[in-house]
């Protein structure tokens, strides 16, 4: 529930370049997902200011045959009451999510959902996180139960940074593949969408 956060961002969704041009053009929506796995729960993906990322995503798909070739949706996105895991309060929030998700879980006998990593994956990240998703979609479910009297909200936006890929270089804190991303669980927070002026991979050569 940060408010600390410029409240309007830019982001870029990967996908099929038909589909870009026709949501762009008003002929397509775009809907929010609602996989098991999701890393940040029910909602449309976007990459924050990073549409080189989207890109390279998009020709991931191409390369397994799920799209016929890359293409970048930018969104102009109101956060609005964003679950932003970058904040500290909101961090405190979705622990005590997971607490009360893990007593349901407890009550019902059922096992805990666990993060994993992909089959034959050639690093340790758990990119298939059916923990995190499961928790953030409780959380989602507790807000919505309250009543509409304004004291508690439910999420229009989930905002969270990652640190994914090898090293940036030897020995550094950094990674190669680190971004933030947003679902965007309300649609209404997305007020417009555009072609991105450039797709192509950015390469920077030292003298």
């Amino acid at each position: 529930m940060s408010r600390l956060t410029t409240s309007f961002v830019l982001g870029y969704h990967g996908c099929d370049a038909a589909l870009a041009l026709a949501v762009v053009l008003g002929e397509r929506e775009l809907f929010p997902i609602k996989k098991d796995y999701d890393w940040l729960g029910p909602g449309t993906y976007f990459w924050e200011s990073n549409s080189q990322r989207a890109y390279e995503w998009a020709c991931e798909k191409v390369t397994r045959g799920n799209y016929k070739s890359a293409g970048v949706i930018g969104a102009v996105i109101d956060l609005r009451n964003c679950l932003d895991l970058a904040n500290r309060d909101d961090i405190a929030l979705i622990q005590s999510a997971f607490e009360s998700y893990r007593i349901l879980q407890q009550l019902s006998e059922v096992e805990m959902p666990v993060n994993r990593s992909l089959k034959n994956a050639q690093d340790n990240d758990r990119k298939l996180r059916f923990l995190d998703c499961a928790v953030i979609t409780h959380l989602h479910k507790m807000m919505e139960s309250f009543p509409p009297d304004g004291s508690y909200q439910p999420f229009d936006t989930v905002r969270g940074t990652f640190a994914e890929g090898a090293e940036a270089f030897p020995g550094c804190g950094f990674n190669e593949l680190s971004h933030t991303q947003i679902a965007v669980k309300n649609t209404q927070c997305i007020l417009g969408y555009f072609l991105p002026r450039t797709e192509s991979t950015v390469s920077v050569t030292w003298p």
